[in-house]
C-alpha cells in the first residue's frame, strides 16, 4: 500500500497534485485550492477543510488513508479552462508549482514553465479569436475575474449577516411588518 511505502521512506508530508475544469479564462493565472485535513496545516498553510461528502476517488482515499495513518497530507488543486479541457495546462502547471514551491518552502526553478505558459496562452488566444462566440465568452470570464480582483477580500460573516437582517427587515417593512427601529423594541 502507498501509505506503508510512505511510512517507511519516512515522508513526513503527501502532497498531491491535480487540477479540474472551471470558469476561468486561459488568459490569468490558474487559481489554486488546497485543502487538509489537519487544522495546524490549514492554518499555517492557508488552506481549507474539505466538506466534501460523496463518491471519491484515489485521490480522497489517499488522503483518508494518511489522515488514519497520522501521515499529514495536502491536496492542491489548479483551475483550468474548460474550453481548453483536452489540451495540457502549462498555466495550472505553473501555479501548482508555485504554490508547492511555497508549501515546502524551496526554491523550483520554473524558467520553462514560464515560457510554456505564455506560449500556451498566445496559441489559445489564436484559437479563441478565430471563433466569435467562444471570444466573447472568455472576454465576459475576463470580466468576472476583474471583478473578484477588485473585491480583493469577501466580507465578514458578521457584516454578510448585518446585511441579511438590514434586507429582511426592509422587506418586512414593505410587506405591511410592523416597523422596529431596534432589537430593544418590545411588539
Amino acid at each position: 500500500m502507498i501509505v506503508d511505502l510512505a511510512r517507511d521512506l519516512g515522508v513526513e508530508m503527501m502532497i498531491t497534485l491535480g487540477s479540474l475544469l472551471a470558469d476561468v479564462p486561459h488568459t490569468r493565472p490558474s487559481p489554486v485550492t488546497g485543502g487538509a485535513t489537519d487544522p495546524d496545516l490549514i492554518e499555517r498553510l492557508g488552506l481549507q477543510r474539505s466538506r466534501y461528502e460523496g463518491p471519491t476517488g484515489i485521490v480522497g482515499i489517499l488522503h483518508d488513508a494518511c489522515n488514519r495513518a497520522n501521515i499529514p497530507s495536502v491536496s492542491l488543486w489548479a483551475a483550468v479552462p474548460h474550453y481548453v479541457s483536452l489540451a495540457p495546462s502549462p498555466r495550472a502547471a505553473l501555479a501548482l508549482t508555485q504554490r508547492l514551491s511555497d508549501i515546502l518552502g524551496v526554491s523550483i526553478d520554473i524558467a520553462e514553465l514560464e515560457e510554456a505558459s505564455e506560449r500556451y496562452s498566445e496559441q489559445v488566444s489564436e484559437a479563441v479569436a478565430s471563433d466569435d462566440e467562444t471570444a466573447a465568452y472568455v472576454e465576459e470570464l475576463e470580466e468576472r475575474a476583474e471583478l473578484l480582483d477588485d473585491e480583493q477580500q469577501l466580507p465578514s460573516g458578521d457584516s454578510l449577516a448585518a446585511e441579511l437582517t438590514r434586507f429582511l427587515r426592509d422587506r418586512e417593512r414593505g410587506n405591511g411588518g410592523p416597523e422596529r427601529e431596534g432589537p430593544s423594541e418590545q411588539p
